[in-house]
């Protein structure tokens, strides 16, 4: 069981996709992108280039990629349930299952808050190839994972 999505404000969807954007400098260098965001829940996306080739025999996608994905996407979903800015977020234990090769294609994360504590947040994460399942279609992710995350609420 997840937490319900719902709509954030406007003003807080700017400031995290700001953050998202300018303020992790890590995803600026793997070219990650804030998809689709409300609260308790996020979709991120990354488009193919040959630099993520991890196993060029296939060629499919390394596997940091994928758990950096599945960990940012954990994390991002939980950040959105923060009411304050200066709250923050640090991942305490990542579980990612690997579940077939990545091949080259874009990709999505989503993520999805399953309990928002005080001090302590879950996640849970699918990742897919080529675009999210639509209504009805097979789930089949490249990898999924679970997240916990400590949460530093500053006065």
């Amino acid at each position: 069981m997840s937490i319900e999505a719902s709509s954030l404000p406007p003003e807080r969807e700017a400031l995290l996709r700001r953050w998202f954007d300018e303020g992790i400098p890590f995803n600026r260098f793997l070219g990650i992108r804030l998809h689709a965001l409300v609260r308790g829940r996020c979709v991120l996306m990354l488009p193919w280039r040959d630099e993520l080739v991890g196993d060029v025999s296939r060629p499919a996608v390394h596997g940091g990629v994928i758990s950096t994905l599945i960990d940012t996407a954990g994390g991002c979903a939980c950040f959105g349930m923060l009411d304050r800015p200066q709250d923050r977020l640090s991942t305490v234990d990542l579980r990612v299952d690997y579940l077939r090769p990545g091949p080259a294609d874009d990709y999505y994360c989503e993520g999805t808050v399953v309990r928002m504590g005080n001090r302590v947040a879950v996640a849970r994460m699918s990742l897919y190839c080529g675009g999210l399942p639509a209504a009805g279609e097979p789930d089949d992710p490249v990898a999924t994972g679970q997240g916990v995350y400590n949460v530093v609420r500053r006065a």
